[in-house]
């Protein structure tokens, strides 16, 4: 029951039972809390006519009534003064039914709770305002803070409703208000203020808080692109530029910190443009507190990060991007959360989105909480926060964060710190579900889009559908491959024919799941060096191992992934503080490294044999995977339907080789596309002959009918297409 008394001490958890209008017979009496008023005058808003005097009773409430009116649109204006000043306000305790929408069908579908629950912008028969709803059904008491009532923990208590959530529409509030939570727990507690989970933009440091916004107000340009139908992405090219806009480029003005999202559409694109990449993937944008964290510790999952701009700032980006042909995939981490007082963490006291045990619900490696993917308000959260991206935001792809960690209960545990499963496993059940409804849901409502995990294991069939037993991702990143091969490239080439296997042995895997081959951002922070620096050798062998490895990794099944500055061979370990150095660009060691790069973007998006069987057998073959003795590798690619045969062959020693014979399946003759070593790219454009264009002999090699003779420069990959007779 209400107790008058709650509301003076912020203990109220049903304001609507006290306050609003309430009809006796043929009047309507009205209680008002307004702290601090000397007086309170009611009027009709539309007409502006007083209707009463409210009187200030021993409850500290005022009071009043007045004649019901006939119009079923009456609305009654406060005009309050106060010791100093005055105001005058629309009664939010007047929307009680319009307050409870919030909560309609807010269960029914994922979608309905970034579309019901936090700060919505609702009209009402014409009177604009803000509908507020937010979950915490532990708490004893919550109110509605911001700007708007100068942060006063008593002025605007929300109502708790049967389904935990709280609610209060408020008049006359519009887009850009500041607001946030506060909540006592369910012993009367005061916890931190909180920020909204389902916010749409928060507030950098030091308030943290969320700001009122207006998803449909920005003018979407993208219609052409969204239009596509029937995208076979395992069959298309896919180049993908992984980036920090933190820090791929610092602003040149030095009161500015970062590069705006209005910015990165200009020079971002264009770069990425230029260099000929299909996709950009930006590492997690959603709201974070700590730099340092690149994003991977998200807050505020609804909005992204106001470092860079404004939401309709963002949507620009997406936009730009679209509208130059390029796709934008958006890390996306539900793996685990801050423990920041204003976040998720003991949000109304309990253990309301995370495990309640540590040995499930905080993670050991990060010092964060991790959700409980069991309970079904937080799946609904973190399913409706995916469609939400590809809704407003208009994101082609979400790349999932640390996989394995969901899906394993001893991650990073020793014995007697997880707990198993009810089969006595280490699988977390609850994990595989959510992932599995999630890649469902995303498919389901957004045919066109694609899902990548990030997935470190050998668990099976993550990209398998839901109905096949897998976890229904489109994608997976090939982490073997990438572990393995830069091993195998960071040794001196005189010892690599003792690690032949660890350049092959990712074919024998390569097609159990649709692969992605990154080169990430893991690779190149923590002390793991730049890319340029595992290389061995004096400087020119670096450069040419690392023309090499890059073209391997063209070669070989599965699409690519490389992060930023590795393109131009970025000789110093990324720091999240400071630009890439874009000065070694006008160096031709670095300059010759990119124009390999954006030449590899256009051999590849050209060449079909490269990526229309990137994950079916039919388009691989090895012609020598055997030879460890000299460290050459060679291969073959096909199209779907075998027109198109490449070649590709690589020479992992600084030795040229001569006269080198390789197998190749058709008689005709195979023109060069593609030499790492060539002189435009830094290489030292070693040939025998100055041929181009190589013709075949009826002479069986490598258990094929024909053979090509060849000279492999030193530290080098070759591709050579075949030109049908």
């Amino acid at each position: 029951m209400a107790n008058y008394a709650d509301l003076t001490h912020g203990n109220c958890a049903v304001p609507f039972e006290i306050l609003g209008p309430k009809q006796v017979k043929t009047k309507t009496s009205v209680n008002l809390w307004i702290p601090e008023a000397k007086t309170a005058t009611l009027y009709c808003a539309k007409h502006k006519k007083k209707l009463v005097q409210l009187q200030l009773n021993s409850a500290g409430l005022f009071v009043g009534e007045f004649k019901t009116p006939k119009e079923t649109d009456f609305v009654y204006e406060v005009h309050a003064e106060y010791a100093e000043d005055e105001h005058r306000f629309i009664d939010p305790y007047q929307f009680q039914t319009e307050a409870y929408h919030a909560v309609h069908f807010v269960d029914h579908q994922p979608e309905n709770l970034y579309q019901q629950i936090g700060a919505q912008l609702t009209d009402i028969n014409g009177l604009k305002g803000v509908r507020f709803a937010v979950f915490a059904p532990n708490a004893s008491a919550v109110s509605l803070i911001g700007d708007f009532n100068i942060w006063n923990r008593l002025s605007h208590p929300m109502q708790k409703t049967s389904l935990g959530y709280w609610v209060l529409f408020v008049p006359g509030l519009s887009s850009g208000e500041q607001y946030k939570y506060s909540i006592k727990d369910n012993t009367g507690h005061q916890l931190p203020d909180k920020a909204d989970p389902v916010g749409f933009h928060h507030k950098q440091y030091p308030s943290h808080c969320s700001v009122v916004y207006d998803q449909d107000a920005y003018e979407w340009q993208d219609a052409q692109w969204l239009s596509r139908t029937n995208i076979n992405h395992y069959q298309t090219p896919m180049s993908i530029y992984e980036v920090h806009l933190g820090s791929w480029k610092k602003p040149g003005d030095s009161n500015q910190r970062y590069l705006n999202y209005q910015d990165l559409a200009k020079e971002l694109v264009d770069y990425v443009k230029d260099m000929g990449y299909t996709h950009i993937e930006v590492l997690p944008v959603s709201e974070f507190p700590f730099d340092g964290s690149w994003g991977y510790q998200p807050v505020g999952l609804f909005a992204p990060t106001s470092r860079f701009g404004d939401p309709d700032s963002f949507k620009f980006f997406v936009d730009t991007c679209h509208q130059n042909g390029i796709s934008v995939i958006v890390d996306w981490v539900p793996a685990h959360f801050p423990a920041d007082g204003h976040g998720l963490a003991l949000f109304d006291g309990s253990s309301l989105y995370e495990y309640e045990d540590p040995r499930k619900g905080w993670h050991p490696d990060w010092n964060s909480c991790i959700y409980d993917f069991g309970k079904q308000s937080v799946r609904n959260f973190l399913v409706s926060n995916a469609l939400f991206w590809f809704d407003k935001y208009h994101v082609d792809g979400i790349r999932v964060d640390a996989v394995a960690s969901m899906l394993y209960l001893d991650y990073s545990r020793n014995d007697g710190e997880w707990i198993p499963n009810v089969d006595g496993g280490n699988h977390n059940y609850e994990a595989v579900s959510l992932l599995q409804w999630m890649n469902t849901e995303v498919y389901a409502k957004h045919p066109q889009a694609m899902t990548i995990a990030e997935e470190s294991t050998s668990y099976a069939g993550v990209s398998k559908p839901v109905d096949a037993g897998g976890l229904g991702f489109g994608f997976k990143w090939n982490m073997g491959w990438m572990h393995d091969s830069l091993d195998y490239i960071a040794k001196d080439p005189a010892y690599r024919r003792f690690h032949h296997g660890e350049l092959t042995f990712s074919m024998v895997y390569a097609f159990d799941e649709n692969f992605i081959l990154p080169i990430s951002h893991d690779e190149v922070v923590h002390g793991k060096g730049a890319m340029l620096q595992k290389m061995p050798g004096d400087e020119w062998q670096k450069a040419a191992n690392l023309r090499a490895y890059f073209g391997f990794m063209f070669a070989h099944p599965g699409k690519k992934l490389q992060f930023m500055g590795n393109d131009f061979a970025q000789d110093r370990e990324w720091n999240h503080d400071i630009s890439l150095d874009w000065h070694l660009l006008e160096q031709p060691k670095h300059k010759g490294i990119s124009a390999l790069y954006k030449t590899l973007n256009q051999v590849y998006q050209s060449t079909p044999a490269l990526f229309e069987c990137d994950h079916s057998p039919a388009g691989f073959r090895w012609i020598d995977h055997t030879n460890a003795e000299q460290s050459v590798v060679s291969l073959l690619r096909r199209n779907m339907n075998n027109t198109e045969q490449v070649i590709a062959v690589g020479n992992f020693t600084p030795i040229p080789r001569d006269e080198f014979r390789i197998g190749v399946e058709q008689m005709g003759e195979y023109e060069l596309i593609l030499n790492t070593d060539d002189a435009d790219f830094g290489g030292s454009s070693y040939r025998a002959t100055n041929e181009l264009v190589v013709g075949s002999e009826a002479q069986p090699w490598n258990e094929c009918p024909n053979s090509i003779v060849v000279t492999l420069p030193p530290l080098s990959v070759l591709m050579l297409k075949w030109k049908k007779p």
